[in-house]
């Protein structure tokens, strides 16, 4: 797999069926190594032991529907009052991030309004603080690390 612009993780992964898996410590269980689930692994690690957000506050794979369709949010973390804190959404690193891609973020924020939103595709990483009163959000370099 492709190295990632975040730090180095160990991950434990074993072939089944011609196929590679990783195992996820949230679910529990080993999950198919695509390009798009390693970034998910690598930030979900990186929200751990960087930013030091506890492992019981973040989801993987949230459902929630909007417009009657099921969705599905990469990375959820919630605030120690149980509310949307951070939605992350994760990209393979041959995708390009652009406008759409904030767009289905900002779609999925309209029903869990956290107060945080990431665009990553393991190589880039786009942060951003909502502002619900002018319906917007502003660039950060960076998250906050939980306190």
């Amino acid at each position: 797999m492709q190295k990632l612009n975040l730090p180095s993780y160990h991950f434990k992964l074993k072939s089944s069926e011609n196929k590679t898996l990783i195992f996820d410590k949230l679910r529990k269980k080993y999950m198919v190594l695509t390009p798009e689930e390693w970034v998910r692994q690598h930030f979900v690690q990186f929200l751990i032991a960087e930013k030091k957000y506890p492992i019981s506050l973040i989801a993987l794979e949230k459902q929630l529907t909007i417009n009657n369709r099921k969705k599905r949010t990469d990375i959820l973390v919630f605030n120690s009052d149980g509310k949307h804190e951070i939605i992350v959404e994760c990209k393979a690193p041959c995708i390009k991030i652009t406008q759409n891609t904030f767009d289905q973020i900002a779609r999925y924020n309209l029903k869990l309004k956290a107060n945080y939103l990431i665009v990553t595709n393991g190589l880039e990483h786009f942060y951003c603080k909502m502002d619900f009163e002018k319906e917007t959000y502003v660039f950060l370099k960076e998250i906050p690390d939980y306190n």
